[in-house]
């Protein structure tokens, strides 16, 4: 057991690889049921030939001619889908149930992106609360096979003065259109992935919110150095005007009020993905709701802390106290009345941009409190099909099309020339969902990385209880 803990054509690639010298390490995945992650329908008995981290051929079985040297896994019965990739997150900010900046450091960001590839996620993309040392740990990753979940980074996110986003202590606030632009070009010049912005009053809890023009000179900015730009909203309105704006993507799903035909309208003219979809986000906001306490393949990837603060009779009640909505009581006061309606809303407005065609990827916000590494990814699977998508059309849009929105052609499907980030399972997803929790294997680069069901975090192996079998799966 391992410890988390720690610190062409397709043609030529597959001639490549059975020609491939003696020093290549080639492994065979043989006699699997491969999901690529296209949208194509799953195909059974096919093999995959993985050569030095990369997909050398994937076909029939019938059809695969073993490299000389090669190592052959059978994993007859078993499925294969590209790794889930996690449109949206945060990272490195948290200590059993305290999120703070000063936890945010090399050694405890590496640890959120080896528990992430634990559950199968193999990239994510950080939504505007890093510091700087993300972007070694980026190009690090970008230069070798990694062991971890790849990462991709929006720095500092662009928060208004005195208004809601990013994470205290780190952020510098802005508040004219002149310093909006500074900023983007301060991130820009660092070699940031995207630029973030937060547009929200926390439900007319913060007065301040981020001022069109502000908004308007950030994205101008990005669009003028090439960069993508993609906001925090809460508003229909707000989501309308960033579409006029030119914004490239929306981190959270419109959740006031019902999107209409307008803003389907625009985000299709102008490209604009809904760039993750936050579901589970809604349903975990308050920390009370978690049916999946008990759940061994969510308490293998939390903290002994973060579990003995989770199950507290004194947090619960402290929770619940909140549940009372009553108009002038302060931020931790407004919980549960408003969030029922929330997830309703959001689940409704994901279903009608997604019928509408609306480019889609799948994100969770997982990283603060009460969103969890890796595992809320499995929890938005879910919900995207309680919203209304096939098994296969939710594993597209945390596959190929979340690839898609991050501009990265070498990842999210299983294809020849691709990397081999891999998610084996014993069950089927497609016949349920859930089944993405299923982890037989999951690979980086070809690497075979420790499961969440190999290990638990920041436990000996000896406190690991349960399995995939004698999971208590939660009930939607």
């Amino acid at each position: 057991m391992r410890n988390l803990k720690f610190g062409a054509a397709a043609a030529a690639l597959f001639a490549a690889a059975m020609a491939a010298p003696a020093s290549a390490e080639t492994t065979i995945l043989s006699n699997v049921t491969v999901i690529d992650g296209t949208g194509k329908p799953a195909a059974p008995n096919s093999g995959i030939v993985m050569t030095d981290g990369k997909i050398a051929w994937v076909g029939p079985m019938s059809q695969l001619k073993a490299p000389k040297g090669a190592t052959t896994r059978d994993l007859s019965g078993k499925y294969v889908m590209p790794g889930i990739i996690d449109s949206h997150v945060h990272v490195g900010m948290m200590k059993d149930v305290t999120q703070d900046v000063k936890f945010y450091d090399r050694a405890n960001v590496e640890t959120d992106l080896k528990i992430y590839a634990a559950y199968g996620v193999t990239a994510v993309a950080v939504a505007g609360t890093d510091k700087d040392v993300i972007f070694d740990i980026r190009n690090d990753l970008r230069k070798t096979r990694p062991t971890m979940a790849r990462v991709f980074t929006s720095g500092q996110g662009l928060v208004f003065k005195g208004g809601y986003g990013g994470l205290f202590g780190l952020n510098v606030p802005v508040s004219t259109p002149e310093e909006a632009r500074k900023a983007v070009a301060a991130e820009a010049a660092k070699g940031v992935d995207f630029i973030k912005m937060w547009v929200d009053d926390e439900r007319e809890m913060i007065p301040n919110k981020m001022p069109y023009e502000i908004t308007k000179a950030a994205i101008d900015e990005a669009k003028k150095r090439k960069i993508k730009v993609w906001a925090h909203v809460y508003y229909l309105e707000d989501a309308k005007e960033l579409a006029r704006q030119g914004i490239d993507g929306f981190a959270h799903i419109v959740r006031d009020k019902d999107v209409d035909q307008e803003l389907i309208d625009l985000m299709k003219s102008k490209g604009t993905w809904q760039a993750a979809s936050t579901l589970s986000r809604e349903i975990v906001y308050s920390m009370a709701v978690m049916p999946w306490i008990n759940d061994p393949f969510f308490t293998r990837g939390v903290t002994p802390g973060t579990l003995t603060a989770l199950r507290s009779p004194e947090r619960e009640k402290a929770v619940m106290l909140g549940a009372i909505r009553v108009p002038g009581l302060p931020y931790e006061k407004r919980l549960f009345a408003d969030m029922g309606r929330t997830v309703v809303q959001a689940m409704d407005n994901y279903t009608a941009l997604v019928k509408a065609g609306v480019k889609s990827g799948m994100g969770t916000d997982s990283g603060p409190n009460g969103r969890f590494p890796g595992f809320n990814a499995h929890e938005e699977l879910s919900m995207e099909v309680m919203a209304g998508r096939t098994p296969l059309e939710a594993i597209k849009s945390a596959t190929s099309e979340n690839a898609a929105w991050l501009g990265d052609k070498t990842i999210g499907s299983i294809e020849a020339g691709k990397w081999a980030d891999l998610l084996v399972l014993d069950a089927d997803p497609l016949a349920d969902i859930r089944n993405t929790k299923a982890i037989a294997a999951v690979y980086v680069a070809g690497n075979a990385v420790p499961t969440i069901w190999e290990t638990c975090r920041d436990r000996p192996s000896t406190a690991c209880t349960g399995g995939w079998k004698d999971r208590s799966p939660t009930p939607y």
